[in-house]
């Protein structure tokens, strides 16, 4: 399979006012078709899914999967790939997988030009506060979150004005104008060393109502909320989660800490999707349900034989706006470019770097 380029080379700098597409040039579509060649390169893949994608699907996936693969070469491009992507995405075409700040982090050290980012929006804002010097292009703009979309800097500053003196963390499933009000970022895995680490009696930790209320339960720092939730995560119930005992009474129950507490309560362990994916596969359950995004568990399975996976199937509607279509796309017409006010970026990349240089 040949890639035709139509226009300038890459690997050149970015220049001022231009388009990605004006900087790096169109490519010509490849033809799609499954040959030999094509079943030979993409056969390591289709073994690490192939207890997922069914066989006789697999050549209607394989040629676009090569033909990303390739274009990744051309176009000097890293594709990150969150744990939510399908598994063709996220064992076909991935280069980096994780959560979000862990792609936006392993990104800056690879010698890419160009990030293709697999996830939402604010995940390729990070990419982009982070690697300023990188294209950063995401395959569909509309690719958004309910849990970044419920606040803005004017929310923020607002906040500001009527509790001057109390430090604001932020949850980095935010905005970079967010970020940039806020006084640090946090995860979900170090939202309560975070919030101790500030040494006062009061923090807001937004914008998530859950995870702040799930940290609050675990310190004497008193945690107020803001009312923004993941619609993923929010739709887990404590009540589901017994039925589920009922039926498996001897499964292991792992959720994130975007759940509510009484899910939360009700689970074995709770962490972010990096721990929990650690958590199988150092305990290896028999059974496991994990309360989170479910292509999560599709992912995981691969990696963990011998685990059965009980999936409690809640999807996300913006990341499964990702598909290997549209990465195929973003990468022949360096669309859609994401891009951050350098002003706005400064400030914001100081809320991440302060947590990432937190000793905690």
């Amino acid at each position: 399979m040949t890639i035709a380029q139509t226009s300038a080379p890459i690997g050149q700098p970015v220049a001022p006012g231009l388009t990605a597409l004006e900087r790096y040039g169109k490519l010509e579509r490849p033809e799609l078709r499954y040959t030999p060649e094509v079943a030979e390169a993409t056969a390591p893949i289709y073994e690490k899914v192939k207890h997922i994608i069914p066989a006789i699907e697999w050549p209607a996936l394989a040629p676009t999967i090569h033909a990303i693969n390739q274009l990744k070469k051309q176009r000097n491009a890293v594709v990150l790939a969150h744990n939510y992507m399908t598994p063709d995405i996220y064992h076909g075409v991935a280069d980096i997988v994780g959560d979000s700040l862990q792609l936006a982090i392993e990104a800056t050290r690879t010698d890419a030009d160009v990030i293709v980012q697999c996830g939402v929006h604010f995940m390729a804002e990070t990419s982009k506060i982070l690697s300023p010097e990188k294209t950063v292009l995401i395959p569909d703009m509309r690719a958004g979150c309910s849990l970044a979309e419920s606040i803005t800097g004017a929310d923020v500053r607002g906040l500001r004005e009527r509790n001057p003196g109390i430090p604001i963390i932020t949850y980095v499933n935010t905005s970079a104008e967010v970020k940039a009000e806020c006084d640090i970022c946090c995860t979900s895995s170090n939202a309560l060393q975070v919030v101790e680490s500030f040494g006062v009696d009061k923090v807001f930790l937004i914008p998530d109502k859950y995870l702040a209320a799930n940290v609050g339960n675990k310190t004497d720092v008193e945690v107020l909320i803001w009312d923004g939730a993941c619609e993923v995560h929010e739709r887990f119930t404590a009540e589901e989660l017994r039925d589920y005992r009922k039926i498996e009474p001897d499964v292991k129950i792992i959720a994130h800490p975007e759940c509510p507490p009484d899910v939360v309560a009700e689970a074995d362990f709770a962490g972010s999707t990096a721990h929990m994916i650690d958590w199988v596969k150092t305990k290896r359950p028999e059974k496991v349900m994990m309360v989170t995004e479910c292509s999560m568990a599709d992912n995981v399975a691969s990696e963990t034989p011998g685990v059965n996976y009980i999936r409690p199937c809640n999807l996300c509607p913006h990341m499964k706006r990702i598909t290997l279509d549209k990465i195929l796309d973003s990468l022949l017409e360096m669309k859609e470019e994401v891009v951050v006010d350098p002003a706005v970026a400064d400030r914001a990349r100081t809320a991440v770097e302060r947590m990432i240089n937190l000793k905690i």
